[in-house]
């Protein structure tokens, strides 16, 4: 055999070896160390065991709430939802520390499998020089040396079949490494979404800290004794008159008197179905949740353009400044950008506001809120057009929610998106809601004059 033919057999050889792999079927990468295997499935063991004992503390806080008003019984709630919120806590960490390990996994493939890729092109080009070297050798050379002109043909003939294989080895390897790629993306949009939620972990924290206080308030002021507790509870209990000039909180507006942010919520029921102490309820949750509204800049704590173009063609039909206008500042892990009492972002608005086309321009034909409210177009600031947009995203959620496990799931899906309505560590959020709502449907059986109501139990 000629060293022509014997260099080219021998880098046939070389990339057959290199190619084995993903030619034979079997993947071309390593099976995933047996150590990050391991470390996934603790942190997935260690979810389950925290969302079995989330579930305890709400089987816990169910049969408390159906017992009678006593000092017992309130402690018992307050340390049940002390100890679910500290669990939800750590399982919204489990979670990212998953997400996290899953997208290394997936650029470590994406890694190798472009070290694959470069490896065996270079594989390609070593035997192109070997084919050139073929190609430019005449009949006549061939002919006086000692190699046959069969085992000329012969080589060319391999390396046709080789580059085929090569071919279809390319083609696995850009396969594999776009699903991969698309995985990774996947995986990070989802630890996005995840770190986004932190924020709700804040209002936990918040709400943990309220709790204890609360706790020890109430143990301070009655020594244990349930005959104490019994009167603090009388003498805490609001006339109507009381309820309705008390004010109503909200995030990214002045506060209102109770009353009318009622006749708001009564309005936004009427056109909805959405129960009036529910929307309460929802509104007071986001002005819990948007403590930073009004520190934040859109132009940088905005998503653009997805949220910056909208929000200047909304404030450009309102006639306000969009320099001016508060809106919420982006913590270190998401965006920023929410506005008025309702807390929609920008993009979202515009969707309920009649903002359409690429420019956002404003159709009224197209205004689900000010068609409601006569504010066309409608002002995400004013609390007025802001319990109605709460309201229409509501029953887009869940259509007419009633009942308590209707309204969960609404409250759910306004917070985190309906697919993490069955997430257990994020259930307080729908959980707090409740428990607001019932706090005010109380304050309007009061208004109402109806005082055998059990919602104030």
């Amino acid at each position: 055999m000629s060293l022509t033919a014997g260099r080219l057999c021998a880098a046939v050889l070389f990339l057959c070896v290199l190619m084995f792999g993903s030619l034979s079927g079997r993947p071309p990468l390593a099976q995933a160390d047996t150590n990050v295997d391991a470390y996934r499935a603790q942190l997935q063991a260690q979810l389950s065991d925290l969302e079995a004992q989330i579930a305890q503390q709400q089987k816990i806080l169910d049969a408390a709430t159906t017992q009678e008003v006593s000092l017992k019984r309130d402690i018992s709630i307050l340390d049940a939802q002390i100890k679910q919120a500290q669990l939800a806590i750590q399982a919204r960490t489990l979670v990212i520390q998953q997400l996290t390990s899953s997208i290394q996994d997936k650029q470590n493939q994406i890694f190798g499998l472009n070290s694959q890729y470069n490896a065996e092109l270079e594989s390609l080009a070593a035997i192109m020089r070997e084919k050139n070297t073929l190609d430019t050798t005449s009949l006549v050379v061939v002919a006086l040396s000692s190699q046959s002109l069969s085992d000329f043909f012969a080589d060319l003939e391999t390396f046709d079949q080789v580059n085929a294989k090569m071919q279809s080895s390319f083609v696995q390897i850009t396969d594999t490494r776009t699903a991969t790629e698309q995985e990774k993306a996947d995986l990070e949009n989802q630890l996005e979404e995840e770190t986004q939620l932190r924020q709700v972990q804040q209002l936990q924290q918040q709400q943990i800290q309220s709790q204890q206080d609360q706790k020890q308030k109430i143990l301070a002021d009655t020594k244990g004794q349930e005959a104490a507790y019994q009167k603090i509870i009388s003498a805490n209990q609001k006339s109507a008159a009381q309820i309705r000039t008390a004010l109503f909180q909200l995030t990214g507006s002045a506060a209102i008197p109770f009353s009318k942010a009622l006749d708001y919520a009564n309005e936004a029921s009427k056109a909805t179905g959405i129960r009036a102490a529910f929307l309460l309820g929802i509104i007071a949750e986001e002005s819990n949740l948007g403590e930073n509204v009004g520190t934040g800049t859109w132009t940088v704590d905005m998503k653009a353009p997805r949220d910056t173009v909208p929000f200047q063609a909304i404030t450009s039909s309102l006639g306000l400044n969009p320099d001016t206008m508060p809106v919420s500042k982006k913590p270190w892990y998401g965006y920023g950008g929410a506005m008025g009492p309702a807390q929609f972002i920008p993009s979202t608005w515009a969707l309920m506001a009649g903002y359409v086309g690429s420019d956002f321009h404003y159709d009224a034909s197209k205004d689900r809120v000010g068609k409601r409210t006569g504010n066309q177009p409608p002002n995400p600031w004013n609390p007025e057009d802001a319990f109605m947009a709460a309201a229409l995203y509501l029953t887009d959620s869940v259509k007419a929610p009633q009942g308590t496990s209707g309204e969960f799931k609404a409250a759910m899906c306004y917070l985190a998106g309906c697919g993490n309505v069955n997430n257990a560590s994020l259930q307080f959020y729908g959980n707090t809601v409740a428990s607001l709502a019932k706090k005010y449907q109380c304050q309007i059986d009061i208004i109402n004059g109806n005082t055998n109501s059990n919602s104030c139990n």
